[in-house]
């Protein structure tokens, strides 16, 4: 029997690390993937529309993708890129916008955004909007998500998305990219270099 379990166990181990490696989670990009190209990112936002050209030629943003309702991936992002800021220096944090980009504008409304957000530090936005505006912004930053319907379920339909963090100045040129992570020393660094690179 306690074999049965471990082979059980590693079999659901094997599925759930395929799973994340569809929406972004490996370790490393396939050899063959092109970067993606980023740009301009204008959205309502949960401090009206937000631009990233509204940000200062030395400023960057950390942008996230996710829904307020995701039960692991989103929260640990935003509470590693909490932790990342609280590793900088009091300038360069003046220096960091977290950017919160929900996909599922169905129910993330601004209000429930404005929220969510709040649990991780003033500086933190959350932004949505058309559909339309989203499958844009996504295609150019090479996320992808699908919705996941699961009708015995209170929630009605979850959402599998990319986890990468994008680290973009205020044209939307991506700085750097980090994969999905519990440690936040990998953003740390990442912003570190960014922000020279921004001086």
């Amino acid at each position: 029997m306690r074999h049965k379990t471990l082979w059980a166990g590693g079999a659901l181990a094997a599925l759930l690390l395929a799973g994340l490696a569809l929406f972004g989670y490996s370790a490393s990009p396939a050899p063959d993937a092109q970067p993606p190209a980023g740009g301009p990112i204008t959205l309502d936002s949960t401090r009206g529309t937000f631009s990233l050209e509204q940000l200062n030629a030395d400023r960057v943003a950390v942008v996230s993708f996710g829904y307020t309702s995701c039960p692991d991936v989103c929260p640990i992002n935003q509470t590693v890129t909490r932790q990342a800021l609280t590793r900088l220096t009091s300038e360069q944090r003046t220096r960091v916008v977290p950017l919160f980009i929900s996909v599922d504008p169905e129910r993330d409304s601004i209000a429930r955004l404005r929220e969510y957000v709040g649990y991780f530090g003033e500086s933190f936005i959350g932004a949505t909007g058309s559909q339309v505006q989203l499958d844009d912004i996504a295609e150019r930053y090479g996320v992808i998500w699908r919705r996941t319907e699961t009708p015995n379920s209170a929630m009605g339909y979850t959402i599998d998305h990319s986890a990468k963090l994008f680290v973009v100045n205020h044209h939307g040129e991506i700085l750097e990219q980090v994969l999905y992570s519990t440690n936040p020393e990998g953003l740390v660094k990442a912003l570190q270099a960014a922000l020279e690179q921004q001086a």
